[in-house]
């Protein structure tokens, strides 16, 4: 039996059937360039606002809008002050009687007027046509001309420089990791990503930031956006190399009492921000992305992407996104705290009763009973080797050797990274 298969557009709403039923497609509060996902309509007084601050606006429009404009406001002006030229070469008599001392020289036509406007505003100076003594007017209009070709050159050459030095052209030569890992560090469950600066030029005073995005909708169609700041430890980043960035779940992290399953079917948006300031320009920048939560990986690890040689430290951004499987428990880090403690609390020997033991003292009893001290379950063992963090070994390597190493060849054996794993694991566990 065939199937039938229908196309959809991009810009289609699609359903994702789950067991739960169909799960309506939600589209992203923060795209992952950083954009905002946001559209306004009926704003009040939309294009009164625009041209009130207009500056803002010529610097945030297209670069083919804005070039546009600009040879708009050039052409106009030259075609508006011509037809005031010839309007006074045509009160004053030039254009009909050529033998008349003229307002402006060899101005006999509308042609004429246009070309001297556009070589007045210009200082082209062809030394043909000139301003003659005869017309206090005209003196005026070429004045008042001038003065408007310097507004305008100003105003065109503070726009293109404010939009070539625009913070968003910076803020994308900072660059996140396509996805977020949650893995063990320190023996707590963190949530990490990774931030890294792609141009040679060092940053000052970087800080990065966290929010958890909730979009609730409601039967009526209310639509409720609630945010939760996330902890950041060693939030203050100075962007040398490529830095890992990660928060810790504690108790007061709202991802604590989720695991990987409740993270599968949470719905959630998590938004990273890096704030900074350049060192070249000065200015202040910010660079932001999001993930989903199809988008953090559950027992992964990054890779090791610096090496050290004997001269320098060496970047290999061919690593960037890549990771690697890690052994992370499966459940909450509020329920991996629970088994820590009981992992590390002492083992106390249960109690008999009188009927099935004789009587003696409890220090013979603690030292001579052979169930003081049970063997541990193959179950409980098991758990144990669950919750032991992973090792990653990074080692040096030659300066001789050129080139980016790849953790997983077998010709970089020498040089790769290793992972500590239990022994009594297999395969299908982990």
């Amino acid at each position: 039996m065939h199937k039938q298969y229908t196309s959809v557009s991009p810009t289609d709403d699609i359903t994702v059937r789950t067991e739960n039923g169909p799960r309506p497609k939600k589209y992203r509060y923060i795209r992952k360039e950083g954009n905002c996902n946001v559209v306004f309509r009926h704003v009040p007084e939309e294009w009164l606002l625009f041209v009130t601050d207009i500056f803002t606006t010529l610097v945030e429009i297209r670069w083919r809008v804005m070039f546009l404009i600009f040879a708009l406001s050039y052409i106009l002006s030259w075609l508006f002050f011509g037809i005031l030229f010839w309007v006074i070469a045509l009160a004053h008599g030039d254009i009909q009687d050529h033998n008349t001392d003229p307002c402006v020289y060899e101005v006999r036509s509308f042609t004429a007027a246009f070309l001297f406007s556009l070589e007045t505003q210009t200082t082209i100076g062809y030394g043909f046509r000139g301003m003659s003594e005869n017309c206090m007017i005209a003196i005026i209009v070429v004045t008042v001309q001038d003065v408007i070709s310097c507004f305008i050159d100003t105003f065109v050459i503070g726009i293109v420089v404010a939009k070539m030095a625009s913070a968003r052209k910076r803020a994308q030569t900072v660059g996140f990791s396509n996805c977020a890992v949650i893995n063990l560090r320190d023996g707590f469950l963190c949530l990490s990503w990774r931030v890294g600066d792609f141009r040679r030029h060092h940053l000052v005073e970087g800080r990065a930031c966290a929010q958890i995005v909730y979009s609730t909708v409601h039967a009526t169609g209310k639509i409720d956006v609630t945010y939760e700041d996330l902890v950041i430890q060693q939030k203050d980043i100075v962007l040398v190399t490529p830095t890992t960035v990660f928060h810790r779940i504690e108790p007061s992290s709202p991802l604590y009492d989720m695991s990987l399953v409740d993270l599968r079917n949470a719905d959630f948006e998590l938004v990273a921000s890096f704030t900074y300031t350049d060192d070249s320009t000065g200015m202040l920048h910010q660079s932001r992305t999001s993930y989903t939560t199809a988008e953090i990986l559950w027992g992964h690890l990054f890779q090791e992407m610096i090496r050290v040689s004997r001269r320098n430290y060496r970047v290999d951004y061919t690593l960037f996104n890549h990771t690697a499987k890690v052994l992370v428990p499966e459940v909450s880090a509020e329920e991996y705290e629970i088994k820590k403690q009981l992992r590390l609390s002492p083992r106390h020997s249960p109690r008999h009763s009188p009927r099935s033991s004789p009587r003696h003292s409890p220090r013979s009893s603690s030292r001579n009973s052979p169930r003081s001290s049970p063997r541990p379950s193959p179950r409980s063992q098991h758990h144990e080797n669950l919750l032991k963090p992973p090792t990653v070994t990074v080692e040096l390597v030659n300066d001789s050797q050129t080139g980016s190493t790849d953790s997983t060849s077998q010709a970089d054996d020498k040089h790769r990274d290793t992972l500590a794993l239990p022994n009594d694991l297999t395969s299908s566990e982990i």
